[in-house]
């Protein structure tokens, strides 16, 4: 019997995890991609890329795709995708399973303010002029045009469009990881005395949080948004246990 399993991605834990379920011969296995990002990594597996159309599209498709797992491994800060599928599984009688990367803790000598959103962000920031090395990505970067006064470092994967109403912003395209060393003379080189980041979790964007750490830079680290109460595991090898067990139960193995 093969099992249907979608995979709702968009991280590298989403990327893996789909690799290796996609060993099992027994399972068919299909990623989602929002398509946000322009020129996504290839992913080894059948693709779908664009939006169900909010929590009752996706369970039309679970319904008419007799998917038998759901698999929320989207970036931590998609919030309302993750809602969208535990809702989804609901109404749907689907199982749904969460990949959760843990979040980064400050240590000793990081100088962070926690903030809710980029909103709250852009004000964290003060009113005297800054150098900031802005980290979230392209899609909320506008939320920084209120505070025009700073000089902005932009990194994101995709063109930042329209560019900010600001009158001083770099804008550099690259996709991680990002090792310590080179954000820390990506630091150094543009004077950065503050960075914005998103606390993503996981190894790959870590290196300008230990950077800023070394160079004593503030960081205003906004929080992660609250999850829906699913099942979940924070590592790949963890989750797919977890698939292994849901369709090939202890019991039924005869172990």
């Amino acid at each position: 019997m093969t099992h249907r399993i979608l995979i709702l991605g968009g991280t590298t834990e989403a990327r893996q995890l789909a690799g290796k379920l996609a060993r099992r011969a027994d399972f068919s296995v299909m990623l989602s991609l929002a398509g946000r990002t322009e020129s996504p990594v290839a992913q080894g597996v059948p693709v779908r890329i664009g939006g169900f159309g909010g929590a009752e599209g996706l369970a039309a498709y679970l319904r008419q795709e007799k998917v038998d797992l759901l698999i929320d491994a989207t970036h931590p800060y998609a919030a309302r995708i993750s809602a969208n599928a535990a809702e989804a599984a609901r109404r749907s009688d689907v199982p749904i399973l969460a990949l959760r990367r843990p979040g980064w803790e400050p240590v000793v000598g990081d100088r962070w303010s926690l903030v809710d959103n980029v909103t709250e962000a852009a004000r964290a920031l003060g009113e005297a002029p800054r150098r900031v090395f802005l980290a979230i990505g392209r899609q909320e970067a506008g939320a920084f045009e209120a505070a025009p006064q700073h000089n902005y470092l932009i990194r994101s994967v995709d063109p930042v469009e329209p560019k900010l109403a600001v009158p001083d912003a770099l804008y550099l395209l690259a996709r991680g990881p990002f090792p310590e060393a080179d954000e820390r003379a990506l630091l150094e080189k543009y004077g950065i005395d503050a960075i914005v980041s998103k606390n993503s979790g996981g190894e790959a964007t870590y290196g300008k949080i230990a950077a800023a750490r070394a160079l004593g830079i503030d960081v205003v680290m906004i929080r992660r948004p609250p999850w829906p109460d699913v099942p979940s595991a924070e590592t790949v090898d963890a989750l797919a246990a977890k698939v292994d067990h849901l369709f090939d139960p202890v019991a039924e193995r005869g172990v």
